[in-house]
């Protein structure tokens, strides 16, 4: 690789992360050397580009001015090099993040598809159940589900996550089945991340609603383990259809109140802002949006899809 190439791709992720260890980790250089590397940038450019402190590296105004110019720099060179291949392989790293829940169960087992047309592309994924710093952590794409917020992030839907509620046939043949959702407020409940930050359930049938405080017995902060205490039999479960899909499929759990809806989420692909996309985050992206419109095709239809 360039030097000059690899010292300035150092500095943007020393810029993003505010580490030396993490962007030389991440790079597959000491800390050390990653110092070394960033200061002959600097006396090559001719001006201080970060300040460091015991505690943080950050940037300074000329460094500010100069990350936004190479970020554009870079993004254009990867463009230029996916171009001049003409074959439409892509190579590099791509760094996707996404929650740990939704990486298991709706990125990975279809993934394939997508390394297999892509052999000399990484995928680096970044799990997390709570929302990454795109910017700062130079991620290249997201998937996330939800209201994004007031963000400049370049969004795109590509599904519509729903909630259900679920229990294993066990814990309801000894808690009993409810039959309208004010009988939820007489059993067990799991609460997981769905349902975090909420007082009550929200139903509605027929143009009627109906709502039910829920207190959890089990707490727990991510959506595996929800599952999980779910299928062990542990309580009653509200969380994204997707999510449940296979326990639905293998009945391990069960659908409770299906003539009841709950409300939904949008899945979506999410670019950052400030720099342009790169040419395997719009393949990810594109991918994705197939993948999950082929998967959701069945309900899309009115079709019983499980979960």
């Amino acid at each position: 690789m360039n030097d000059r190439i690899f010292s300035l791709q150092l500095f943007v992720r020393v810029a993003r992360s505010g580490s030396f260890s993490i962007a030389g980790r991440e790079l597959g250089i000491s800390q050390p050397t990653a110092s070394r590397i960033v200061a002959a940038l600097e006396k090559q450019v001719g001006v201080a580009l970060l300040v460091r402190t015991t505690r943080a590296v950050t940037l300074t105004e000329a460094g500010s001015e100069y990350l936004s110019r190479i970020e554009s720099v870079l993004a254009a060179l990867e463009e230029a090099d996916h171009a001049a291949r003409g074959t439409g392989e892509l190579r590099g790293i791509l760094r996707v993040a996404t929650a740990s829940g939704f990486a298991i169960r709706g990125v990975l087992p279809r993934l394939t598809r997508f390394t297999d047309q892509h052999p000399a592309l990484r995928i680096e994924l970044v799990l997390s159940d709570d929302r990454q710093d795109l910017v700062g952590e130079s991620i290249d794409v997201a998937l996330r589900i939800g209201v994004l917020g007031d963000s400049t992030a370049i969004a795109r839907k590509i599904g519509t996550v729903h909630r259900v509620v679920v229990a294993a046939h066990g814990y309801l043949a000894k808690a009993g089945t409810p039959s309208v959702p004010g009988d939820l407020a007489h059993h067990a409940i799991i609460v997981g991340p769905a349902g975090r930050g909420t007082e009550g359930w929200a139903f509605q049938r027929d143009g009627k609603s109906s709502s039910v405080r829920v207190e959890g017995r089990v707490i727990v902060n991510g959506t595996d383990a929800a599952v999980a205490a779910a299928v062990a039999g542990l309580g009653i479960l509200s969380t994204g259809d997707l999510s449940v899909m296979n326990e639905l499929e293998t009945g391990q759990l069960v659908r409770v109140l299906p003539d009841w809806k709950m409300g939904s989420a949008d899945i979506n692909v999410v670019l950052p802002a400030g720099r342009s996309a790169k040419p395997s985050a719009r393949a990810f992206s594109d991918f994705m949006a197939a993948t999950f419109q082929d998967l959701l095709a069945p309900r899309n239809q009115g079709e019983r899809i499980a979960g």
